[in-house]
């Protein structure tokens, strides 16, 4: 039974899935960082909030650990590449508190358009300064989106239902997205020129970071007023300051900081700027949402394989995971095959696909094809590192999708490039279920890749099936099936034997000795 920590306070309802779905499940919030490197090496799957930390030296001790679920958006506080160098998947959440979030972007659009904080605070204050807070419109006004993901096209929804024009800045959003959204994509110089509002809504990333920069706000018009309810470190405290001083940014209302807790902020008591203790994913309806999907993705992660909202490793949903699987235990044999059978160093990978293959999704393929291969590298090799070791090994990996049909209702090509020159190997499935080897470097033979087994490159000759027969079974060796291939009657031959055990170091001299034969090379498939 797999074995899951909540390491953060969470909603009830988490830890009672995990048990409903067979998943055993230990709650224990405010762990400190050494309390949690103590025990967390007996846990398959760690559930958390923001409080948790899990740095490198967290990860180098779960040595059992798999997965990581983030019961919220952000993961700033999880070392994602130490983890993928570690295995282990690492999900969010990201939908949960979406329409909280935006709600939240909306409402604080709202307070500074009408100076609700500061006139609240004078009207309690017994003050009736009617005349001192002019407040403007939204209707017809128009508001910048940076980030058209899944909260901003929510705020762009609501802002489109106020009847503002909404012009959004976002590298990944398609044209086609845009005219469905009802958004004007637009350069992100475009948008600081055109916005009254702006309102940010990106991850923090060495490309988005200080995105409202000194130079970029300076680029803004006059009187704009902007939001952020996505992450700190997204606009540059010091200079939003100096431009609310200035008056050139009429108001700015941040829920989120560089530094949090914000115990102190050069924003602090400044006219125009409004703030709140990071409230974006504070509702219940929110809380319970976000914890009910974490504990579900990880346990269909833990349980049937499914990968969902991963950061790093591509998404399988838990209804395309029986699809896929064989699809994927092909990919890694292939991947195992011609890295075990692969000589000098590696340069570049094609994998293609066809036929019923090419309708799939191919990135979950491509990292089974490169756990098999890197597993000749090292056996602690999944499909979440493995896409991270070959780039570390400057591995160019392409995919390759064909429309084509060919001989087979399927199939798989997995090519590498390597200092010997190119070496290819193809597979297809036998009854859609069970994968099977058809073509091993231009050489047609069908052949099941498991356990043990022995790859022959030979001159092809009367006899030579015999001398190899008699050479196992003199060492004791039963072999299981024979496969043999060949490009030409007299020419170079291949065999594919499965043998019930490993041959022995002094078999295989033996065998490399006999007349007509090349190469010699014991396999292991799990």
């Amino acid at each position: 039974m797999p074995k899951v920590l909540i390491s953060d306070k969470m909603d009830p309802r988490a830890a009672a899935i995990f048990r409903e779905r067979g998943v055993e499940v230990d709650e224990k919030p405010g762990l400190t960082k050494d309390e949690l490197i103590a025990i967390i090496g007996d846990y398959d799957g760690l559930a958390i909030r923001s409080a948790t930390k899990v740095g490198r030296d967290v990860l180098n001790a779960a040595t059992r650990l798999k997965v990581v679920g983030r019961a919220g958006i952000g993961v700033d506080n999880v070392d994602i590449p130490a983890a993928s160098a570690k295995g282990v998947v690492v999900m969010n959440t990201p939908f949960g508190n979406s329409i909280t979030t935006a709600e939240h972007a909306i409402a604080l659009m709202f307070a500074l358009a009408r100076d609700i904080p500061e006139a609240d605070r004078s009207t309690q204050a017994g003050k009736w300064e009617k005349n001192r807070f002019m407040g403007v419109e939204v209707s017809g006004k128009t508001l910048g989106l940076i980030g058209a993901g899944n909260i901003g096209s929510i705020v762009a929804d609501r802002a489109i239902g106020l009847k503002m024009k909404v012009v959004a800045y976002d590298p990944f959003l398609s044209a086609e997205r845009a005219r469905d959204l009802g958004v004007e994509k637009v350069t992100l110089d475009e948008l600081l020129a055109r916005a009254d509002f702006i309102t940010l809504h990106t991850p923090l990333t060495d490309q988005t970071r200080n995105i409202l920069s000194r130079e970029n706000l300076a680029k803004t018009r006059k009187g704009v007023r902007i939001v952020n309810c996505a992450r700190g470190g997204l606009i540059d405290e010091a200079a939003l300051k100096d431009a609310l001083d200035s008056g050139h940014v009429a108001g700015a209302a941040l829920d989120v900081f560089v530094e949090e807790p914000a115990k102190e902020s050069p924003l602090f008591g400044t006219p125009g700027f409004i703030s709140t203790p990071h409230l974006g994913a504070s509702t219940d309806e929110a809380q319970v949402n976000v914890a009910i999907q974490v504990a579900e993705q990880m346990s269909d992660f833990l349980l049937t394989g499914a990968i969902v909202n991963a950061l790093n490793t591509p998404s399988v949903s838990a209804e395309d995971a029986p699809r896929l699987r064989p699809y994927m235990a092909l990919a890694e044999k292939l991947g195992s095959l011609v890295g075990q059978l692969s000589h000098g160093g590696l340069t570049s990978i094609n994998i293609e696909v066809e036929g019923a293959a090419a309708e799939l999704n191919q990135k979950p393929i491509t990292g089974a094809v490169l756990a098999g291969l890197m597993r000749v590298f090292s056996d602690t090799v999944n499909m979440v590192n493995a896409p991270f070791m070959a780039k570390e090994r400057g591995l160019d990996v392409r995919e390759v999708r064909h429309d084509r049909e060919g001989d087979y209702h399927t199939l798989l090509r997995v090519s590498v490039a390597t200092s010997e020159g190119e070496r290819s190997v193809a597979g297809t499935l036998f009854g859609d279920q069970n994968p099977r080897l058809v073509e091993l470097f231009g050489i047609k033979v069908e052949a099941d890749l498991a356990g043990p087994m022995l790859y022959v490159v030979n001159e092809d000759s009367p006899g030579f099936i015999g001398r190899i027969g008699t050479t196992l079974g003199d060492a004791g060796v039963n072999i299981g099936t024979f496969h043999l291939g060949r490009r030409a009657a007299g020419g170079e031959a291949v065999l594919l034997l499965s043998v019930d055990s490993p041959v022995p170091e002094p078999v295989l001299d033996t065998l490399c000795r006999l007349p007509g034969v090349k190469r010699v090379k014991p396999l292991l498939f799990s």
